[in-house]
Formats: C-alpha cells, sequence, structure tokens
C-alpha cells in the first residue's frame, strides 16, 4: 500500500496525462478561447456555396462536436480543480460533505469531486 505521499503523486501524474489527452483530443477539432479561460471553440466550418451536400455534412459534423467540446471541457475544469486542491492540500476531500473520498474512487476517477455519497 502506497504512503499518502506517493499515492497523490501518482494522481496527479495520472490527472497530468489525462489532461495532455484531453487537451491533444480538443486541439484536433476546437481551438483555445484565449478571451476566456478553460474554454474551446469548435471549428465552425468554412462553407462552400458551391457544394451544398459537403456544407451540410460540416455543419453536421459541427454540430455533433459541440456535446463532446462541452463534456471535454468539464473533465479539464475537474482535472484543474483537483490539481489546485493537491497544491493547497485539500485533495482528496469531498467539496460537499468535506468528508475524505475513498481512494478506490480516487484511484479510478482521480479527478473526483464528491464522495460515493453526496455524488
Amino acid at each position: 500500500m502506497p504512503s499518502e505521499k506517493e499515492f497523490i503523486n501518482q494522481q496527479k501524474e495520472k490527472l497530468e496525462k489525462e489532461k495532455s489527452s484531453i487537451e491533444n483530443s480538443l486541439k484536433s477539432f476546437a481551438t483555445k478561447d484565449k478571451k476566456l479561460k478553460g474554454d474551446w471553440d469548435v471549428k465552425f466550418p468554412q462553407l462552400n456555396s458551391e457544394n451544398l451536400d459537403d456544407s451540410a455534412d460540416e455543419v453536421e459534423e459541427y454540430e455533433n462536436l459541440l456535446p463532446v467540446e462541452f463534456s471535454l471541457e468539464n473533465r479539464l475544469r475537474d482535472i484543474d480543480s483537483a490539481m489546485a486542491n493537491i497544491k493547497n492540500g485539500s485533495y482528496g476531500r469531498c467539496e460537499k460533505c468535506k468528508q475524505e473520498i475513498p481512494k478506490e474512487r480516487l484511484t479510478i476517477y482521480p479527478a473526483a469531486r464528491a464522495c460515493n455519497k453526496c455524488k
């Protein structure tokens, strides 16, 4: 069983890897919003008036990517919050009831913000 410090270091490493992976995924279809921290924008297609079928497909793909972008942004916010909690020493505490989040839950989802009872 790892010590508390080793466990937190393992979780921090997992969080950093997941953050990098999510950002790489977002970069493939969105750009970072320079004005709004933590916000990404799906690239709107350049519509071609000569080929309406292609333009319609591109708009449909854009619409399909919007919820993906939203989901990934939320995961990034959870990761950033968990990493901030590691820095300030409050990692592993439920944001709602302030009780400890079980290590099993944190092992499965290192960015967990709530315990099993409050989630």
